[in-house]
């Protein structure tokens, strides 16, 4: 392994064989000379197979799509969803952006912090959470709110903040979605329109 930045970079990187197929569906969706389109998707699964993105990865990536390897760098540093360094199983990012913090996304920072005892951008030392703050999520109906890998936790408070940290570091599968009753994003005192009265 090679090391860069201070992370311990692979040598070697190849998709595995049901990872391959994925790639060819991918693929498969633009005509040849507009392959490099597949970019993004290629990425997330590359990452989702190695638990983050490491360069020899992008390499792979650039190589299948004929393109420059910084074209490739490019995007996987322009997005914040790729990982250029290892997190913990749980990636928490909390959404700290005007609408979350007029709700209060600094408690949910802190309930965060105490209860995966780190601090921003650190990742706890049983490997299971990492945690960032993060510009909008595009849930701000729901604010505040946190991304974990791929769920949404809505309309949070530091309490329920701590208790999902708390299952996840237990084996626990927290409640995804609003935590406080809610369905989606309807108003918070109840339907106003198209209550059956039309």
């Amino acid at each position: 392994m090679s090391s860069q930045n201070n992370v311990q970079q692979p040598d070697t990187f190849e998709f595995t064989p049901e990872n391959l197929e994925l790639v060819k569906g991918h693929l498969a969706k633009y005509p040849e000379e507009k392959k490099q389109s597949a970019c993004m998707p290629l990425l997330d699964l590359a990452q989702r197979q190695y638990g983050w993105l490491p360069r020899v990865a992008m390499d792979v990536v650039a190589d299948m799509l004929g393109m420059a390897p910084v074209r490739v760098y490019e995007v996987a540093t322009f997005y914040t969803m790729f990982n250029k360094e290892p997190v913990g199983k749980h990636h928490v990012q909390v959404c700290t952006n005007i609408s979350c913090w007029l709700r209060g996304s600094d408690d949910i920072v802190k309930a965060v912090q105490e209860a995966a005892e780190i601090n921003t951008g650190e990742t706890s030392a049983d490997g299971l959470i990492t945690l960032w703050e993060v510009e909008c999520l595009g849930a701000c109906s729901n604010a505040p709110m946190m991304q974990i890998n791929d769920d949404y936790y809505e309309d949070l408070s530091g309490d329920n903040a701590k208790q999902i940290i708390m299952d996840l570091r237990q084996g626990k599968a927290p409640k995804v979605g609003p935590q406080n009753g809610r369905q989606g994003a309807e108003p918070l005192d109840g339907l106003t329109s198209l209550t059956g009265d039309a």
